[in-house]
């Protein structure tokens, strides 16, 4: 069994900075690649950012150069750092696992497209 527990979701005014966290837990060997994505009320959920296990990142456009992923392997946990925020930014925020490999008590076992329950990011005007 595994999780993804998003934190750091806040009420923030526009121009302001949050990092979002979100923390894979389970008997976890190995994580492809971890992505943020957003819905908006109304919305479609839609890709934030993406990052793959080398480290290679890529950001939908209207985020470009203010938010920042990352990760850290060690501690299976991926990053959202979201600067000069502005009040289209308002969202629930999840995190998303493509493939999690995970100890079995005989053979691996792996578990394909895992979300957190995500984290509420609003943005003040």
């Amino acid at each position: 069994q595994v999780q993804l527990v998003e934190s750091g979701g806040a009420l923030v005014q526009a121009g302001g900075s949050l990092r979002l966290s979100c923390a894979a837990s389970g008997r976890i060997f190995s994580i492809n690649a971890m992505a943020w994505y957003r819905q908006a009320p109304g919305k479609q959920r839609e890709l934030v950012a993406a990052i793959t296990k080398g480290g290679n990142t890529n950001y939908t456009d209207s985020v470009k150069g203010r938010f920042t992923i990352s990760r850290d392997n060690a501690k299976n946990t991926v990053y959202l750092q979201m600067n000069s925020l502005k009040p289209e930014d308002t969202a629930v925020y999840y995190c998303n696992a493509d493939r999690i490999g995970t100890q079995g008590y005989s053979s691996p076992i792996f578990y394909a497209d895992v979300w957190g329950q995500g984290t509420q990011v609003t943005v003040s005007s």
